[in-house]
């Protein structure tokens, strides 16, 4: 049985349909990537499986459970995570006060000790070990504002892996990083595989062939293709709608 089975999920917007009876399925462990041109329609789905959006029509199963009317809360219980929005990042705390109150907060502990949340060993020493788990061991007690924008990605997926997510759902994690940063989260997130189920939302194109078990591609709300990385980079339809156009920005210069 599939991790996650999406079905014939659909989202309007007045007469646009941004998710046109969309269906997909993620199996445990298995990094699937969803890419397309922009306006395709992949932040609309990231916010439907998150609950950040209510779906007109279709289902969405979690472990065979249908998670379809729940809350955002409700879907991060049953273990799902949504990557840089499940929480807040507080600039002024440092990222082991900042993971610590992930830690208390997911875990349904009180909130209202904040910064006492890092002197709880309860809640420091998981969120060390998190740290650790994302490359920032040697930066956890440097402030949130004195991160680096990779460090900043570092700290959101450590904040998210908090609540011991099933399946992570991360929207362009690589936006805004530098080709040493992109390089290094995609090692961490290529780690991370196997561990959890991934739905990476992903312009970059290097690090989603080199990352994905299955690949689809979403054009106006729709799945074209799904496939191998091997699979979607042959198929003639996917090269035409959204490759070919990337391989064009590359050259050209421009924004992706």
């Amino acid at each position: 049985m599939s991790l996650l089975r999406v079905d014939r999920l659909v989202k309007r917007y007045g007469g646009l349909c941004a998710t046109d009876h969309f269906c997909v399925e993620v199996q445990a462990g298995e990094l699937h990537a969803i890419i397309g041109p922009n306006g395709a329609g992949k932040s609309t789905l990231i916010g439907l499986l998150a609950g950040e959006l209510e779906a007109d029509e279709g289902t969405i199963h979690l472990d065979g459970f249908d998670i379809t009317s729940m809350s955002i809360e409700q879907r991060v219980h049953a273990g799902l995570a949504r990557s840089y929005q499940i929480t807040s990042v507080f600039p002024e705390f440092t990222a082991l006060e900042n993971v610590a109150l992930a830690c208390q907060s997911l875990q349904g502990h009180s909130f209202r000790f904040w910064r006492a949340a890092a002197s709880d060993a309860a809640l420091r020493e998981p969120a060390k070990a998190l740290l650790a788990r994302v490359g920032l061991a040697g930066r956890m007690h440097v402030e949130a504002a004195a991160l680096a924008h990779g460090e900043h990605r570092q700290l959101e997926l450590a904040m998210a892996l908090a609540g011991q997510p099933r399946l992570l759902l991360l929207d362009e994690p690589m936006a805004g990083m530098s080709q040493a940063e992109s390089a290094q989260m995609t090692e961490l997130l290529a780690d991370l595989k196997g561990e959890h189920a991934i739905v990476l939302v992903e312009h970059d194109m290097d690090a989603v062939f080199a990352l994905a078990d299955r690949i689809t591609v979403l054009v106006n709300g729709r799945a074209l293709a799904c496939g191998t990385a091997d699979a979607i980079r042959a198929n003639a339809e996917v090269r035409d709608a959204y490759l070919g156009d990337e391989r064009c920005n590359e050259t050209t210069g421009a924004a992706r």
